[in-house]
Order: C-alpha cells, then structure tokens, then sequence
C-alpha cells in the first residue's frame, strides 16, 4: 500500500502546542463573563459611554483545552505533494470556534498532524 498524501478536504488529526492553548484560551469567554458585560458601561473613543459588549457580537465559547490535545483539522492549503508536505488546515474545537494553522508539518508531537487511525 503507497503512503498517503494530504490534499485539500483531507480530514487529519491536529495536535495542539502551547501557544495555540494561548492563543485559543486568550479568546474565549465565558457566558458569565458576557452577561457582566452586557450590563457594564464603558467610554468609546469620544468619551460616550455604551455597554461593554456590543449586541450581536460573536463570542468565542468552548470547552478548556491543554497541550497535547487533539482535534480534526481540515486541510485547506497543501505545500507540496509528498507524504510529508506541509499544510493549512482549520482545526476543531470543541466550541463555537476553530484555530487556523499553517504550515503544519506530519508528526507525533505538539503542533504537527497526522492521519486518523483505522479501526
């Protein structure tokens, strides 16, 4: 059987680092934390004052994640056409809300993909 070579629409399984826990964790917020902000008052850019959180505004909610989780990320960009290639993907989370990555390179550790395995 030949290796398999990712190619856009491809779902493979993406392996969070550190700083995509940063970054994802940076911007989430609780239902909590919109409700208080809902009800507080703060200055825009003239002095006026308006509710701290804009109605209609997108929320990025979901549940914690650490280092080493995975996701399902699907690949929207491929560099290269080997078994190896780097690739753009849009990862999963398991929330209202997905991370970019880019050139993510196929391996075991932290910010790398890799194929699902077969039952």
């Amino acid at each position: 059987m030949s290796e398999q070579i990712p190619s856009i629409g491809r779902v493979v399984h993406y392996r969070l680092s550190a700083q995509d826990v940063e970054e994802i964790t940076r911007r989430r917020t609780t239902g909590k934390g919109i409700a208080e902000r809902l009800t507080s008052m703060v200055e825009d850019i003239h002095g006026d004052p308006i509710y701290g959180w804009p109605a209609g505004a997108q929320a990025h909610i979901g549940n914690n994640v650490k280092e080493g989780d995975v996701f399902p990320m699907l690949i929207v960009r491929c560099w290269g056409d080997t078994a190896t290639s780097c690739v753009n993907g849009q990862v999963f989370l398991d929330g209202n809300d997905v991370l970019w990555t880019t050139s993510v390179s196929v391996g075991e550790g932290p910010r790398t993909w890799s194929w699902p395995t077969r039952a």
